[in-house]
């Protein structure tokens, strides 16, 4: 689709050119035409090609050169600003390898070493008995629940409140418990991000922020690369964010100076400039960009997938080193693929901008003769009773999550989740890798979920629940959690179970199985003791997984 405005037309003129230069420099065979690519690049961000939208912009580079950089779409909607590839974005946890590089430099400096305790640092953190490393807090196998999670409970989601570091040492030290203990399982979680940039800030005695434009953006040239670690001050070239809301745009910005796990401000050629540097290092060595690409391992030895914040893994047989960022309407997507030495970076400004598609859309066309197929499954077919022996609504002994796996086909579809595909008479693969095997009877079926990150959970088919209003009257109360910092109250009004928080939040909570009930909190789990009486809730989220709520009152009565 044709730009429509004079600045991007100059800009696909200019990119034009410069395609059409590495095309004809190139050995033939080894791509589609630089046209053809242009084309096609236009057409994977058709959507944003519009002066009445917000938008994205995407780069590549191939073996060192700049052979794509372009924008679409509007900066700013209120002002007219167009995106071009100099417009500043929010990165996301794009950030997060920033500041897990910072923290080697220390190592390299002698300062620190990754498998300190990290309370050696942060004695702020609770003691929970058990070490509890850097490293552990990098690579998602602390166990420490996320922080953004913990204000959601207290009625302060983010993006509604001005959220500092101050903050979140706040919530932390308030957490009485871990998700898991520290090793054992991957739960990805922004806190131990937050709480490595106040290390880097401690251990430095300067500001992260200042750390890193002297020790990584400078060095490298980065000269638009900085941190949003004051989210009032102006920035020059910065894309507004926005999400689709009643037909139209509205603004959804960061309105917080928590930074390290988010909140790098910067451009598709400032990240180009970073992945340049994991091949030819100028910060670090060979040394210092190996351990920041080496997938960790959980515990049992397994590997879970996860650097020092950068997912390691292939795509289409081919091996990537990459992370999506998504903070408020910001979207973004970095990669890189070392064996062909292509990078592809791409920012968006609206939360239905889908960066991570955007840029395998577009990295597909530089990799056209190393990419493969995906692979097809084995050809293993079950008959439809089969399958249906298989359906039903299961539920995660881990955790209290919940799944409907359904028969489609000649497959088993999950929900949520993805369409798997039978391997043995018992045995289906996801199109991730994860692996499941069925056991059990039609009484008594169980689900084993391996999943590509090493970690493993069992889930067992049970019943939907559909309580009595004797039932849900039972669970009526108050309940109080000191790690959330706030107090739920649970009523029963219209035949229907509800928890009301303050200030005026009333929600309905949707039964699951036995004693479990689904809301926009998460699954709220009511505990009983040995005589049967409830005593507690637990909400679980995926990066909660079993915040208390203890009963301080009895029950409510029954509104009819």
């Amino acid at each position: 689709m044709p730009s429509r405005n004079p600045l991007a037309r100059v800009a696909l003129f200019v990119t034009t050119l410069i395609v059409l230069t590495v095309w004809q420099a190139a050995p033939r065979g080894q791509s589609a035409p630089a046209a053809s690519i242009d084309e096609k690049v236009n057409g994977v961000f058709a959507r944003w090609d519009s002066t009445a939208t917000p938008g994205c912009t995407v780069a590549v580079s191939v073996k060192g050169q700049v052979v794509l950089s372009k924008g679409y779409g509007m900066a700013d909607l209120e002002h007219g600003a167009v995106i071009t590839p100099d417009t500043i974005f929010e990165a996301g946890s794009v950030s997060k390898q920033f500041t897990a590089a910072a923290i080697l430099l220390l190592a390299r400096d002698g300062k620190l070493s990754l498998d300190d305790p990290a309370r050696k640092y942060v004695p702020e953190l609770p003691d929970y008995g058990q070490p509890l490393t850097i490293r552990n807090m990098l690579q998602h196998t602390s166990g420490l629940r996320d922080w953004g999670t913990m204000g959601e409970l207290n009625g302060w989601p983010r993006t509604t409140r001005a959220y500092t570091h101050a903050h979140v040492l706040d919530i932390v030290n308030r957490q009485t418990a871990l998700n898991f203990r520290p090793g054992t399982d991957w739960s990805y979680c922004n806190t131990g991000y937050n709480l490595a940039a106040i290390i880097v800030s401690r251990v430095s005695g300067e500001p992260f922020a200042e750390f890193t434009r002297k020790r990584i953006f400078e060095p490298l040239g980065m000269s638009r690369t900085s941190w949003r670690d004051d989210f009032t001050r102006i920035v020059h070239d910065r894309a507004m964010a926005y999400s689709l809301r009643g037909g139209g745009f509205s603004t959804l910005m960061p309105f917080e100076n928590v930074h390290g796990n988010g909140g790098l401000l910067t451009t598709v050629g400032d990240l180009l400039t970073w992945n340049e540097n994991l091949d030819f290092p100028k910060v670090g060595d060979a040394a210092f960009v190996a351990e920041e690409q080496r997938s960790g391992r959980l515990e049992n030895g397994r590997e879970h997938g996860y650097g020092l914040g950068l997912f390691t893994g292939t795509y289409k047989g081919v091996r990537e080193v990459y992370h999506s960022g998504a903070t408020a309407g910001y979207r973004a997507f970095l990669t890189r693929f070392p064996d062909q030495r292509v990078s592809v970076a791409a920012l968006c400004n609206v939360t239905a901008g889908a960066a991570e598609s955007y840029a395998r859309a577009v990295a597909d066309l530089y990799l056209a003769d190393a990419i493969k197929p995906d692979a097809a499954p084995p050809a293993f077919k079950l008959s439809a009773a089969d399958l249906n022996a298989f359906a039903g609504f299961y539920r995660s002994r881990k955790r209290g999550l919940v799944t409907t796996v359904m028969a489609v086909q000649d497959a088993l579809r999950m929900t949520p989740g993805a369409t798997i595909q039978p391997v043995s008479g018992s045995a289906f693969r996801a199109p991730g890798g994860d692996d499941i095997e069925f056991s059990g009877q039609a009484g008594a079926m169980t689900m084993r979920v391996r999943k590509g990150n090493g970690t493993e959970d069992t889930w067992e088919r049970v019943e939907r629940a559909k309580p009595a209003p004797e039932a849900l009257a039972d669970l009526a109360g108050t309940y109080q959690s000191a790690d959330a910092e706030t107090t739920l109250t649970v009523v029963v009004e219209g035949g229907a179970l509800k928890v009301k928080a303050r200030p005026d939040r009333v929600e309905t909570l949707s039964p699951l199985y036995a004693d479990a009930f689904d809301s926009s909190l998460g699954v709220l789990i009511f505990r009983r003791d040995a005589r049967r009486r409830v005593t507690a809730f637990s909400v679980v989220q995926d990066r909660a997984w079993d915040v208390r709520f203890d009963r301080v009152t009895p029950s409510a009565p029954v509104s009819k």
